[in-house]
């Protein structure tokens, strides 16, 4: 029916729809009470008019779990959104023994892909009890492991009542009734379109002082070894409005620090406004290609960024993962990294290998030269910046001399912050269908561990060419090893230890007081390892007024 309000043209012409009332009517039963009563056998549903979300002890209860990487905990918060909108409540508890309807436990996928059949195994026990107590619970997973791997979820010991994958989310209300009448449900499908940009996300650690936005969804690299073009799909962006809305609603909840999500964020695109939509596509670094055309059209990431750090001077600003191609020489966002003082000046740049030979079989798009070369770019439009990097050892083909060019490359550059892996082929990929993982477990496992010391060797000596230095701390909360201190990172996301006491005030003319989470914090540093740095407390500021004093 046309909605209140609205003209409706009959072949008389309009007709004015009355005026809506003042009330408004009550939310009708959805989908999720009709099947629930097909199920229990009743000829017929009349059931109480559902509640406002979270109003009602009765609602059904989802209880959520993450696993793996920082796109999962954005999906997550999407998820919960919806799921919060359609009239469930949040549990902390997974066996609430006092709670009504039905539970529902989402593992969103990655990392250990094995610990989450670990965690099914666990539940197996719990989801017979509560099928005894007539209190059934329902287990779900979402995100790339349900896309990838749907039928084997669905059908090992038919565990899981609910499959979603990372466009599906929207989907879940229905799926979830569906499997309330006892039948299993799945949705794996990919989008062209999907960014999820009307749904605001609502943040599973409230009250935090850190927190992602994710500004776009998928990948285009199809590098050899990765699965997210599969499990993900093809590239696309949020529109700007809605991000900056987002980081709007953050700085309003006091988040001090935001990160800017996405696979490859620097080839960022919004195609939401027509009159970008023609603009030239821009260069890639020096030295690099793609296995695609340049795409032409749509505003770019350094437009964002500028718009974002110009939302709030006290919140900081990061983003990851950035890929090396989408940093040409005239590149605007090196530029807005160095300028704007609340931009960190920090900087992913994955390397994967340091010989050209694997990077050639990665499909990674650039030589060991040309990664170098963008490198002593990035140092000389930004002095000072802080670096970290992705490496995978052991892929398909990788001889001793390709892993000591990669130890070499980790020498060089000496990075303050690494991630490092042994690779483990994963089916669709590339790799799976083309290549052989032809490096044995235990050379990949020794090769590991030469990496991480190498890392960590360079990085403990970066990190000493800190110490006598004050650096500016975004504080987290206590340390996990002592209520006595309190932990934060610097501008370069380098953790920094300090004792808990009564510090002055730089920008105003107070009482001393104690450091809160959220706030910026002078630290000298007094030490330094490869992952940490230690210090005393100078005096607490603002972002702004360290940057004035700097």
């Amino acid at each position: 029916a046309p909605r209140t309000g609205a003209a409706r043209r009959t072949r008389c012409g309009p007709v004015q729809r009355p005026v809506a009332r003042s009330f408004a009517l009550p939310a009708g039963p959805d989908l999720r009470h009709f099947l629930r009563a097909a199920a229990a056998g009743q000829p017929g549903p009349s059931p109480e008019l559902p509640p406002e979300p979270g109003s009602n002890p009765g609602a059904p209860k989802v209880y959520l779990e993450t696993y793996g990487c920082q796109m999962n905990v954005s999906d997550t918060e999407i998820a919960w959104a919806i799921l919060q909108k359609s009239g469930y409540a949040r549990t902390k508890q997974l066996d609430e023994e006092q709670q009504l309807g039905t539970q529902v436990s989402w593992l969103p996928r990655e990392k250990a892909e094995q610990a989450i059949w670990n965690r099914l195994q666990h539940l197996k026990a719990l989801k017979a009890r509560r099928r005894q107590a007539r209190a059934p619970l329902r287990i779900g997973i979402l995100g790339c492991m349900a896309e990838r791997l749907k039928e084997e979820i669905l059908h090992r010991e038919k565990l899981v009542d609910v499959v979603a994958g990372p466009d599906a989310y929207r989907d879940l209300p229905r799926l979830l009734a569906v499997a309330e009448s006892g039948q299993q449900a799945a949705n794996v499908l990919l989008s062209l379109d999907e960014t999820y940009a009307d749904i605001l996300p609502v943040q599973t650690s409230a009250g935090g002082t850190t927190a992602f936005v994710s500004i776009m969804r998928g990948c285009d690299n199809m590098c050899s070894y990765c699965i997210v073009p599969f499990t993900r799909g093809r590239e696309r962006s949020r529109p700007i409005a809605s991000i900056l809305q987002e980081v709007r609603m953050l700085s309003d909840q006091g988040v001090k620090e935001v990160t800017l999500l996405g696979q490859n964020v620097n080839s960022f695109r919004d195609l939401s406004e027509v009159q970008f939509q023609s603009v030239a596509a821009p260069g890639l670094s020096r030295g690099f290609s793609t296995v695609y055309k340049a795409k032409a059209g749509g505003l770019r990431f350094s437009h964002l960024l500028d718009q974002v750090s110009r939302i709030d001077p006290e919140m900081r600003i990061r983003f990851t993962s950035p890929h090396p191609k989408d940093f040409p020489d005239e590149a605007s966002v090196l530029q807005l990294i160095q300028e704007r003082h609340n931009i960190c000046k920090q900087l992913h740049l994955p390397a994967q290998s340091g010989s050209t030979r694997v990077l050639e079989a990665m499909r990674r798009g650039y030589t060991r030269e040309a990664y170098l070369e963008l490198v002593q770019h990035v140092r000389d439009s930004i002095p000072g910046v802080s670096l970290s990097s992705d490496f995978i050892t052991g892929f398909c083909g990788e001889t001793e001399e390709d892993h000591q060019q990669t130890v070499s490359l980790l020498r060089e550059v000496r990075y303050n912050v690494g991630f490092l892996f042994a690779y483990s082929m994963r089916q669709k990929t590339r790799a799976h269908h083309r290549l052989q993982d032809d490096v044995p477990t235990d050379v990949k496992k020794q090769r590991l561990e030469q990496l991480i010391a190498t890392f960590r060797e360079e990085a403990a000596r970066a990190n000493a060419a800190l110490v006598g230095q004050a650096q500016l701390v975004l504080v987290e909360g206590p340390s996990k090893r002592s209520a006595l201190e309190l932990c934060g990172r610097n501008d370069g996301n380098i953790k920094v230890i300090f004792p808990d006491t009564e510090l002055e005030d730089a920008a105003e003319c107070g009482a001393p007081g104690r450091a809160q989470p959220g706030d910026y914090v002078m630290v000298k540093v007094t030490s330094a390892s490869s992952q940490t740095l230690r210090g005393v407390p100078l005096c607490r500021t603002t972002l702004s007024r360290a940057a004035a004093s700097h």
